[in-house]
Order: structure tokens, then C-alpha cells, then sequence
């Protein structure tokens, strides 16, 4: 069994849980090793690193189960996964979310983007109309088959329609039985705190910090304090990797060696350790064919 508290037992305790973003196992270990206890599948990491592309709706629902297949077969937490506009229509939400509940996701996000959608700090968005997206979570929550599996209904309106707008969306989201909410992208701390003095106390809030986007950044404490119940970092590991990854090239072709880097690195032997390779070939060898032969032939 898990000694992670399932996100909804998490999310009913006190305090706010700071959730990195991730986009394959490697990452899914060091969040793990570092103590975290809830990771985000980010769908925009996944369409950096996977494809170089901008998070513009290239990444399809087979990919993002792919890859938080792999995720889930190395780690035990808890992940929260973006499933963008559910892939579709009603019909295409509730594979999506019987999918990506059948590969381990603890919760699964949900937006009310047209197709192809993309990133919530990104200009030129469009919305479907409120009903349709009522309808999407309604057959979110129909499809899932485990009550923990949470759905987390997003809108984007701030930037389509107005903050008012924004808000009437969402609350249409939470009357459709949504398990968390997240209002993306609010661009001033007075409109954080209006989301949650409307909705804060009836469904936990979920904010998103993205270093150069809308939205001020805070700290989680900070978070917190305006009522916040979670928070998503769902593409600060890709930045710092991109941008410690591009120094080590750049010294590598500088100097022709990785000395000048090497204490930037973990070395062969210290990788090794964090990947637990001693122990998995311990594991290995209990089931050596020598351990099995037929002593009496």
C-alpha cells in the first residue's frame, strides 16, 4: 500500500500541498526523493520535452497515457494529470478519464478551451460554451469508477470573457459536482482573493505559479493565507532542466571535457544511487536460473 494519503484525504486537512509538475518517471523519482506528495503531469512539459513543440494542443490523450503509465510503474505518488479539454466531446471525456484512471492518475484536470487548446498564459484562447463544459464534467464523474479519483474542472475565461464572466463559468463548474476548482490565470492578488471569497469553504482551489505568466507569483505560504488549497509548478522542472542542460553544452563546447561542469552533475555512481540500480539487480538475482536448477541431475 501507498504511504501517501490519497490527494482527497490530503486536500480535507489543513495547509496547502505544493505540487511540482513532472513529464516523465525521472522526474517522478526526484520529486518522490526530494519528499514531496503529490505530482502534476503537466501536458505542456510533455509537449517541450517530448516534442520540442509549444503547448499549442499537439499532445494527444494516448501520449499523456504513455508517459503517466510510466510514471505510475515507478512511483507511488499521487498524480494529478492535465487531460486538457478531455480530447474532445462528452464522449471523448469519459475515455479520456477511464484511461488515464486505469493508468494510475489520482485526479485528472479538465478546461473549457476549444480544440486545439493552449497554454492558459498564452494569448488568442477560445472557450466552449458553458453548458458543453457542464456536460464534460458531468461525464467525468459518471466515468470515473473509484469515488478518489478527483476531477478538477478549469476555465479560462479571465482572459476570454472577463473576470466577472470567469467567475460565473466556475460556478457553474462547481454546481456540476467538480472536486476541485481552478480559475486560471487571475492577473491582480485582488482578483486571487475574489475567487476565493466566492468559492473558498464550498470546494478546495487550485492555484498555478508560472514564472513569466499572468498571474503574480506567490508562495505557497503566501497562497495559503488567501485560501488557496493547492498549488501547481507545472513547468518550473522543464525550465530549470532546459536552462541547466543548455549551460552544460555550452561549457562542454567550450572546454571539450565536463570538468568545469562537474560539480553541476551527478556522476555515474551517484545516478545509479538514486535510480536504485544495486537494489534492482539484487531483486534480479533471486531469480537467477541458477537459483532454480535441479540439484540432482
Amino acid at each position: 500500500m501507498s504511504e501517501y494519503f490519497s490527494l482527497r484525504q490530503r486536500l480535507a486537512a489543513p495547509g496547502i500541498t505544493i505540487v511540482p509538475g513532472i513529464y516523465d518517471a525521472l522526474g517522478s523519482v526526484l520529486v518522490q526523493q526530494v519528499g514531496y506528495h503529490v505530482a502534476y503531469l503537466s501536458g505542456a512539459s510533455i509537449a517541450y520535452t517530448r516534442f520540442g513543440r509549444p503547448d499549442i494542443g499537439l499532445v494527444g490523450m494516448s501520449e499523456v497515457a504513455e508517459t503517466l503509465s510510466a510514471i505510475t510503474e515507478r512511483s507511488d505518488l499521487p498524480v494529478i494529470v492535465d487531460g486538457d479539454t478531455g480530447f474532445g466531446n462528452a464522449l471523448n471525456v469519459m475515455r479520456t478519464v477511464r484511461l488515464f484512471e486505469t493508468c494510475g492518475a489520482a485526479a485528472i484536470q479538465l478546461e473549457d478551451q476549444t480544440l486545439p487548446k493552449r497554454c492558459g498564459h498564452l494569448t488568442g484562447k477560445t472557450l466552449v460554451p458553458k453548458g458543453e463544459m457542464v456536460g464534460k464534467i458531468k461525464a467525468a464523474l459518471d466515468a470515473r469508477r473509484q469515488a478518489e479519483t478527483l476531477i478538477i474542472a478549469r476555465t479560462d475565461g479571465i482572459a476570454v470573457e472577463g473576470f466577472d464572466a470567469a467567475l460565473e463559468r466556475a460556478e457553474h463548474y462547481v454546481e456540476a459536482g467538480a472536486d476541485v476548482l481552478f480559475v486560471e490565470a487571475p492577473q491582480t492578488p485582488s482578483q486571487m482573493r475574489a475567487i476565493v471569497a466566492q468559492f473558498g469553504g464550498r470546494i478546495p482551489l487550485m492555484a498555478n505559479m508560472v514564472e513569466g505568466g499572468m498571474t503574480p507569483q506567490k508562495t505557497a505560504a503566501e497562497l495559503q493565507d488567501i485560501g488557496y488549497s493547492l498549488v501547481i509548478f507545472p513547468g518550473g522542472m522543464v525550465r530549470a532542466m532546459a536552462h541547466s542542460a543548455r549551460a552544460y553544452l555550452e561549457s562542454l563546447n567550450t572546454h571539450g571535457t565536463n570538468q568545469p561542469f562537474r560539480d553541476q552533475m551527478l556522476d555515474f555512481s551517484e545516478l545509479n544511487e538514486m535510480l536504485g540500480t544495486d537494489n534492482m539487480l539484487a531483486i534480479g538475482a533471486r531469480y537467477d536460473a541458477k537459483n532454480f536448477e535441479d540439484t540432482h541431475d
